[in-house]
């Protein structure tokens, strides 16, 4: 074995759902055991299920590519929605104004042009089944949750870029 391989024992565990659906630990904690990644699908999840009350459909979950990932890609009839979802944990009650409580705040410029540049590539790839949308939009929806994986805010910002 390489001195940098973790054998299988001390591997890190992977996250599962707890009794309500909330992201845990395998013994019933509650909490992320892979971080900012898990963070990340929790907050995706969150923003998935708003987008489906607003009457969207979930087209695609992080769509890899070469350039990056999309987030999701929603439609809901008529719009095909490509959305940047960014989480945070409130790691402290009442930090108002701080990054935690503002994920919308993180976002950039450069993750405009990289949002569309890979919609580009998925709407030319001609092995993948799009629906007819007769507008694209670019959105944002920023998630705050607790220490505990509960919702504080989400903020969804439509036609962002």
């Amino acid at each position: 074995m390489h001195p940098h391989d973790t054998p299988p024992s001390s591997r890190p565990i992977s996250a599962t759902r707890l009794p309500d659906g909330r992201p845990g630990l395998p013994d019933g904690r509650p909490g992320l055991a892979d971080g900012r990644r898990g963070l990340g699908r929790l907050g995706e999840e969150l923003a998935a299920a708003h987008l489906e009350r607003l009457g969207f459909s979930v087209v695609a979950r992080n769509v890899r590519s070469r350039h990056g990932e999309i987030d999701l890609i929603a439609f809901d009839g008529a719009t095909l929605v490509f959305a940047e979802v960014k989480t945070r944990r409130l790691t402290r009650p009442g930090a108002a104004g701080q990054l935690e409580q503002n994920p919308l705040a993180a976002l950039r410029p450069r993750q405009r042009a990289r949002l569309r540049r890979l919609a580009v590539a998925w709407l030319s790839d001609e092995g993948i089944a799009r629906p007819a949308a007769r507008t694209i939009r670019f959105d944002a929806v920023g998630v705050v949750v607790d220490a505990s994986d509960r919702l504080v805010r989400l903020d969804h910002l439509e036609a962002a870029w």
